[in-house]
């Protein structure tokens, strides 16, 4: 016998706080208990990024961000349920310009499928339990509240022990994991020939929703007696899948590149290869030769950014005068385009991926006209210090939403 709920109308008047988010993490819905316990309005929520609706307090000890993304993202990898038992994440005062007031946690994040079976929505259940700790506070909430604070009470302690080992099995496997795909980064990351250059500093910073391993590289390779090579490149999604076919076509530019010395031709091989790797389509990747006896940059570009050349007087070139679709985009084959950049001993060449300049419902040349602004403004600065600094004033030393590989050369 099949039975027809109404789950709109239960979700509108059950007294539990829900709200329904999607894969990119954006507010889909909110129930009216929801918006009673965080003192906000639909219009606040809805549409809105979750950590943009709800910011962290500036200054606190943690970081409650971390543990609510990681556990959306455990959701949305292993498509289980997923628990945080007790968090603290305060929340804005109403009437207290910048004031936030303490505010106690208990969440569960469970995963709901699509029609091709995977993860399209997280409900996150926010219970209030900050009664549970502020007797103040649960006076100041009412006599209601605070029967309603005993009831949730019960419950969660009656659920504890259950839900910790499912929390510490949860974690150790996510560790696990963790410590694999950190392993693997480190692996398809090396770069020997990088190790001769004190002239290149290289960052790679995973996603801020990934296990610390994505789809984005860098690589250095020498050409005696007197060139080199500089890449990036990025391969669209993120985790061990990404990784795995990051290290496949990172591998395979690097030694291209050795017999083919011409970036050019080195990712016409490149995008060939791509075709016969599942998941390599419409990844991107930029080939920059440095000729230090001519001082000229020979450079290619398979739908990537554009490397930024900055020169000593304090200009900027945009290294866009040889872009070409993404590997593997044309059904048949056709020459790749090629183009040379002189440049001053003293110059910095910058390559990067677009994580480190694309930002949500902005232009990605809003992005490039910030780096090269930064760029202009610590162009004294060493190469390792630069590319500190290039974290930092762009505002993703803590990591970004996508994944992000930076290179900074002293010609």
């Amino acid at each position: 016998m099949t039975v027809d709920i109404d789950f709109t109308a239960f979700f509108e008047s059950t007294p539990s706080p829900y709200l329904v988010l999607d894969r990119d993490l954006v507010i889909r819905y909110v129930n009216p208990a929801y918006l009673q316990v965080t003192g906000r309005v639909r219009d606040e929520l809805t549409g809105k990024h979750l950590f943009d609706a709800l910011p962290r307090r500036p200054g606190a000890p943690d970081d409650p961000q971390r543990e609510v993304h990681a556990s959306l993202r455990r959701a949305l990898d292993t498509g289980k349920p997923d628990v945080i038992v007790l968090q603290r994440y305060d929340l804005p005062a109403p009437g207290r310009l910048g004031g936030f007031e303490e505010r106690w946690w208990s969440k569960i994040h469970t995963p709901l499928p699509g029609p091709d079976g995977t993860v399209r929505w997280i409900v996150q259940r926010a219970e209030d339990v900050t009664a549970l700790f502020h007797s103040d506070r649960a006076s100041q909430l009412g006599e209601e509240f605070t029967e309603h604070a005993k009831g949730l009470a019960a419950e969660l302690y009656a659920r504890t022990d259950e839900l910790h080992r499912l929390n510490r099995e949860l974690l150790q496997a996510h560790a696990r994991e963790r410590q694999v795909a950190v392993t693997l980064q480190e692996a398809m990351l090396s770069a020997p020939d990088l190790n001769r250059h004190d002239n290149i500093a290289v960052r790679y910073l995973p996603a801020t929703t990934s296990l610390n391993v994505c789809g984005d590289w860098y690589d250095v390779v020498d050409l005696p007696p007197d060139r080199y090579a500089a890449a990036v490149g990025d391969v669209v999604g993120h985790g061990l899948p990404a990784a795995a076919v990051m290290g496949m076509l990172r591998s395979a530019l690097s030694a291209v590149i050795r017999a083919i010395p011409s970036p050019a031709q080195a990712l016409e091989v490149l995008g060939l290869y791509a075709r016969s790797v599942d998941g390599a389509m419409a990844a991107t990747a930029v080939k920059v030769l440095i000729d230090t006896r001519s001082k000229l940059l020979v450079y290619s570009s398979a739908g990537h950014p554009p490397p930024v050349l900055l020169h000593r007087d304090g200009t900027c070139e945009l290294l866009d005068g040889a872009t070409d679709p993404p590997l593997g985009a044309r059904e048949h084959h056709v020459p790749r385009p090629q183009a040379g950049l002189a440049y001053t001993p003293g110059d910095t060449l910058v390559l990067y991926t677009d994580g480190l300049v694309e930002r949500r419902d902005e232009d990605i040349d809003d992005g490039v006209a910030r780096l090269t602004s930064v760029l202009v403004s610590e162009r004294v600065l060493p190469p390792d210090a630069l590319a500190d600094v290039l974290l930092t004033r762009l505002d993703v030393v803590e990591g970004a939403p996508d994944d992000i590989a930076l290179i900074v050369v002293r010609l």
